[in-house]
């Protein structure tokens, strides 16, 4: 293996959530005034921390999101995803692979732990990751596209930063583990391959993966 440490996202790379949470996000800001379609929500905030949500919206409106706005929005995000929430295809078979193989891995995610964990435990995903190989942007104090996060990871995990590769499909993602200093390959399934140009290596299918690894 090329590399000391597999960081994946979450969002996207091991739970086909973005389409629900994306489609939610949309949703909601509409209902609160502030116009966004699906694709609007894909482009301004796939793959980042709910900060961002807030930051973007007060940039562009002069208003506030009510206080409220993360509780209620993580409720109908977790009540879809027990309906709804399925693992990506071939992730399981890539996690097998690299414990069996005892490759260190972790995921490192903008959603909140709570998120992780619920989508891991309706995926059975939860059985793969223990509490030492999950880290949230909650753990730092800026989310992705800043590097604070899989540097985290990283020293958390033992590992050097020039010895990880990420797993990100978002751009947000790959801008933050290229400023950690990582390699990151780009997963292609819903994001456009231009928009992950910063990565290393581009594949479409989760069943790549461990060829591009070894």
């Amino acid at each position: 293996m090329r590399y000391d440490l597999v960081i994946f996202d979450n969002d996207g790379v091991l739970v086909d959530s973005e389409p629900i949470s994306n489609r939610l996000l949309a949703a909601y800001l509409t209902e609160l005034g502030h116009p966004t379609s699906y694709e609007d929500s894909l482009r301004d905030y796939m793959g980042a921390a709910m900060h961002r949500v807030h930051d973007l919206v007060e940039e562009r409106t002069g208003e506030r999101l009510p206080a409220d706005f993360d509780d209620v929005f993580h409720a109908r995000v977790f009540a879809a995803f027990e309906r709804e929430l399925t693992a990506v295809g071939g992730a399981v078979d890539v996690l097998e692979k690299l414990a069996a193989d005892g490759v260190p891995y972790c995921v490192a995610s903008s959603g909140s732990h709570e998120r992780i964990r619920v989508g891991h435990r309706k995926t059975g995903l939860d059985r793969w990751f223990e509490d030492g190989r999950i880290f949230s942007s909650q753990d730092v104090g800026r989310g992705k596209p800043a590097p604070d996060l899989f540097l985290y990871a990283a020293e958390r995990m033992g590992v050097e930063p020039a010895r990880c590769v990420v797993i990100e499909d978002s751009p947000l993602g790959v801008q933050a583990a290229v400023a950690a200093g990582m390699d990151v390959y780009g997963f292609t399934a819903m994001t456009p391959a231009a928009k992950l140009a910063g990565a290393g290596e581009l594949f479409s299918d989760m069943g790549q993966l461990i060829d591009l690894l070894v």
